[in-house]
């Protein structure tokens, strides 16, 4: 090849190259220039939106399959941060007021001021007050006013007037506590109806950022039965957002707030699935699946319902029943009553009664009324309660009197009415029960019996058999709960206290320091009727899939501690509380063990206390009982209610309307202990 040739074809090669950039260049300003605006309300008009599709929550069921809690579609109201004009909230928001109201709908305002003037902090709202104060970043003496004027500033309510301001305030900061974000909508009503969805979406010109979402909603089929032990769920607040966003929630999750709802959260949640969703000038072209949503599983507890509301009632009929017919002191000012029923044989809890109650269903419009009822409905007396337990506590005792040998179980100690042992202290009986044994000393509830016996035995070996028993511990059951204490030198000095022989005898009658819960109570009457073998006691049958097509996992009875006892102890300690019985159950169609308490509140009003287990050649069930207040022996008539809807027996005693109070009802237990003998 000559060098002509050669530079002729290097021109062009050069020539090409330089047509295309020229080319390319023209295309370019073609799409830049000329098709620009094209090209961008293009890109403007197609978008797509990825939305989570929140799984259904699972549901729960009593032992026998009976439904307690489902969940029904409905729809929410909600807002989307993305679509709603900056700047134009308030307006919004208060369009939405107009037409809630003339629909009579109502939004969420979880508030804690009253929504209408003069106003002020609502009662029973303390925790959540503090709270509020501190997200305005006011000082913990802040007033109404203070703080109002503080969310006015931040939300930019200045212009409106005081009413207007508050109702703004009640949305405005919920949706700050909850996260409102591009990423996290914001759920303004809940449960609205169909007709209302409607006329949102007929007037959307007027509601940017707002629209409607299917959801699903708790609704509780019996929601009075057993309130404390289902629990509540509630929205994600930021306080709590840090410990369940490691769990994958997002800031507008719902969550168990407490009771089974709280406990179990992560079985009942479920996975959320997501969609994507492309859209064209704001129309939906296309919806894909991205994942699919799986429910949360369905929970069967071992509580029986038909058996909860027996106990439920018979609480309700027996502290009413007091309070008209009971003397002063001696009934007359009962305040409230629980009682637990537990399986003997596998722990399981069969109810779980607190008198008074409240309803789930109405849970919300009712919170700041029954969180200022000084009767307490919303505390769990079952498992947080914490009482002295007084004679009831006998009967453990008298386990560790013959287990150690202090005893025999034809021994005696002489009963003259006053405690004499000691100079300075000599606390009394009831009455002069003379030689007495162990098996009469439970049935007369003698306490100069007692005071002997926990004398020789010694705070360590009462507490060391109690331990067992499983006072002063948790007992290991699903839900939060108190542990209880046991009376000790320790604990006396630890509250500044100077223990005292004295402090040893009226522990061993269940006074001093010693405390339990009704639950406590009732595994330490069913270890009794167990003969020392103690169950785990728990309220979780199992665990299943959502439509309970199959068990994920089933809860197994569980000992907690065999006690290194004869069965003969059982057996004696046994027939004094079989002879107790004649208190209330003399003509009862089953053999029943009980023991009564009285203990003492302070020098003039006692509580009543019980405990009971059934049938006792052969127990099944055992059963605690507290009336607060209720001034003696005032639980036998619950717990026969309780045993005839629990075996089916048509008692005609069975009958509260116009009887007299009963032997049964009037104190015998004498933990009161006059220093003088009473005239017996």
């Amino acid at each position: 090849m000559n060098r002509s040739s050669f530079n002729a074809r290097i021109f062009l090669l050069a020539g090409g190259i330089a047509l295309i950039f020229f080319l390319y260049g023209l295309c370019l300003a073609d799409m830049q220039i000329v098709k620009g605006e094209q090209y961008a309300a293009q890109a403007q008009s197609t978008s797509s939106l990825e939305r989570t599709l929140k799984a259904a929550r699972g549901e729960m069921v009593d032992c026998n399959g009976t439904p307690l809690v489902v969940n029904e579609i409905c729809y929410d109201v909600i807002f989307e941060k993305a679509y709603m004009p900056k700047g134009e909230e308030n307006e919004i928001i208060l369009r939405l007021f107009a037409l809630f109201e003339e629909e009579g709908q109502e939004w969420i305002d979880n508030l804690p001021i009253t929504s209408e003037a003069p106003f002020v902090f609502l009662e029973g709202r303390e925790s959540d007050i503090q709270r509020l104060r501190e997200d305005m970043g006011l000082q913990s003496w802040a007033t109404v006013a203070n703080v109002l004027d503080e969310m006015a500033e931040r939300y930019g309510l200045e212009d409106y007037s005081p009413q207007t301001r508050r109702m703004l305030a009640g949305v405005r900061y919920e949706m700050e506590r909850q996260g409102y974000s591009v990423n996290v909508s914001y759920t303004f009503a809940a449960d609205v109806s169909k007709t209302m969805i409607t006329k949102i979406s007929e007037r959307n010109s007027q509601f940017p950022g707002v629209r409607e979402k299917e959801s699903t909603t708790r609704h509780y089929l019996s929601g009075d039965l057993a309130p404390w032990v289902i629990g509540q769920i509630g929205p994600l607040y930021r306080e709590e957002y840090e410990e369940y966003r490691k769990l994958g929630y997002q800031m507008n999750d719902v969550i168990g707030k407490d009771g089974v709802e709280r406990a179990f959260e992560q079985e009942l949640r479920g996975q959320d699935g997501k969609q994507l969703i492309y859209m064209e000038n704001g129309i939906v072209v296309d919806i894909q699946d991205e994942q699919e949503t799986i429910p949360g599983h369905t929970i069967q507890l071992t509580l029986d319902m038909d058996l909860q509301r027996a106990v439920q009632d018979a609480l309700e009929e027996q502290v009413l029943y007091l309070r008209e017919h009971a003397e002063p002191t001696r009934g007359q000012e009962a305040r409230g009553a629980v009682a637990v029923v537990i399986e003997v044989k596998t722990g399981a809890v069969k109810a779980l009664g607190n008198y008074p109650s409240y309803d789930l269903g109405t849970y919300r419009q009712n919170y700041s009324e029954l969180a200022s009822d000084p009767l307490t409905p919303l505390f769990n007396r079952a498992l947080q309660g914490l009482y002295t337990p007084g004679s009831v506590y006998k009967p453990g005792v008298s386990v560790a009197a013959l287990a150690e040998e202090i005893i025999t179980p034809t021994s005696t100690v002489d009963c003259q009415g006053r405690y004499t042992y000691y100079e300075d202290y000599q606390p009394g009986c009831t009455g002069y029960h003379r030689e007495i044994s162990v098996r009469n000393a439970i049935m007369q509830s003698c306490n100069i019996f007692f005071y002997d016996v926990g004398r020789r035995l010694g705070i360590e070996a009462i507490n060391r058999y109690s331990t067992w028993f499983g006072f002063g511990q948790a007992t290991g059951i699903e839900l939060y709960e108190e542990t209880g204490r046991l009376a000790s030198p320790e604990l006396s000095a630890a509250w500044g206290n100077t223990w005292t022989p004295g402090n040893v005898i009226q522990a061993s009658i269940g006074q001093s320091d010693t405390a339990a819960t009704p639950l406590q109570l009732a595994c330490y009457a069913a270890t009794i009727a167990n003969k020392g073998v103690r169950m785990k006691p728990h309220l979780i049958q199992s665990v299943n899939t959502y439509n309970c097509d199959s068990i994920i996992r089933e809860t197994q009875p569980e000992v907690i501690c065999q006690m290194d006892v004869a069965p003969e102890v059982f057996q004696v300690v046994t027939e004094g509380m079989m002879q107790m019985s004649t208190y209330g159950f003399a003509d009862y169609p089953i053999k029943v063990a009980t023991k009564t308490g009285s203990p003492q509140i302070d020098n003039i009003y006692t509580n009543s206390t019980f405990i009971s287990f059934a049938p006792a050649d052969d127990p099944e069930i055992a059963v605690a009982v507290v009336v607060e207040y209720g001034g003696g022996e005032s639980c036998a008539p619950i717990v026969r209610k309780i045993y005839n809807a629990y075996f089916g027996i048509q008692d005609p005693a069975d009958q509260p309307e116009g009887r007299e109070l009963s032997p049964m009802e009037i104190p015998v237990d004498g933990e009161q202990a006059p220093a003088v003998p009473s005239e017996e």
